[in-house]
């Protein structure tokens, strides 16, 4: 089925050791074949923890005002991140899905410039435990998706598979950005008619060290996450606001550790992000 005649799924694979890619592989595989659009956006931060560590290149957090984790991405952080995404995370999940039917295309956001962020110049966060300003941040925010690529792929039955890093708008150089924005991102700019988070926990949790926890809703207001969630999560939230305000009717952060976890999370599984 062609995109024009359904209406396309945005589907984040998770990139946290536990998350099995074979499954939800798998799972987009059984939607493809029943004619759903499936645009694949991946994350890989273990790999390109264990890349670095293996280079000898630090890995680094930023803890920002409002409590979200990021990567320190400086020069070298951004050539490891860009070889573990592009060279290994990426080839494997083609493969995957080649092996099962799908004809998949892999695009990175430099990819005929489909991901275009801006530069940050100036960072306030905490490292070390100490307030700073970060200048070397190889970072940025989305600010425009070239979605005419991922619509000509689906109209041919391509599945697209879209990988960080992005595109600067000041000098064209590769930027870091986050998979979980860049999946609302492209669920907007495709008008689709849900994004799925899938990540190495069964939802948003009301308590972070309690999975027994998990919120069947979970409602956003404004940009910043609740002051209890922390890390990944409060990405994958700011994530989710940004997709409801850009007009997706429905957006579940689920558990990709488990069978069939696209399908699950649309069930009912996971939790289900709305304004409030």
């Amino acid at each position: 089925m062609r995109c024009e005649e359904a209406v396309v799924l945005v589907v984040k694979c998770g990139g946290a050791d536990g998350i099995r890619a074979d499954a939800v592989c798998a799972d987009v595989a059984g939607l493809v074949s029943a004619g759903t659009p499936v645009v694949l956006v991946h994350g890989g931060s273990a790999a390109v923890d264990r890349l670095a560590g293996r280079l000898g290149v630090p890995a680094r957090r930023l803890v920002s005002p409002s409590g979200v984790t990021t990567r320190h991405t400086d020069a070298a952080a951004l050539e490891v991140l860009t070889l573990a995404l592009l060279g290994a995370v990426r080839p494997a999940l083609l493969t995957e899905l080649g092996r099962l039917g799908v004809a998949a295309v892999g695009l990175s956001g430099a990819d005929a410039g489909l991901l275009r962020a801006e530069r940050k110049k100036a960072t306030r966060a905490r490292v070390d435990g100490r307030t700073v300003v970060v200048r070397d941040d190889h970072s940025g925010r989305i600010v425009e998706v070239r979605a005419g690529l991922l619509r000509a792929l689906l109209a041919e039955g391509y599945t697209p598979v879209v990988s960080p890093p992005g595109v600067a708008t000041d000098d064209g150089g590769l930027v870091n950005v986050n998979a979980d924005r860049v999946a609302s991102a492209v669920a907007v700019a495709l008008g689709a008619r849900a994004l799925v988070l899938l990540t190495a926990a069964p939802g948003v949790l009301a308590d972070p060290a309690d999975e027994r926890s998990v919120l069947a809703e979970h409602r956003v207001a404004g940009s910043d996450p609740p002051a209890h969630v922390r890390g990944g999560m409060a990405v994958k939230l700011i994530a989710a606001a940004e997709a409801l305000a850009g007009g997706i009717g429905e957006v579940v952060v689920a558990d990709g550790r488990v069978d069939r976890p696209v399908s699950a999370a649309l069930a009912g599984g996971g939790t289900r992000v709305s304004r409030g």
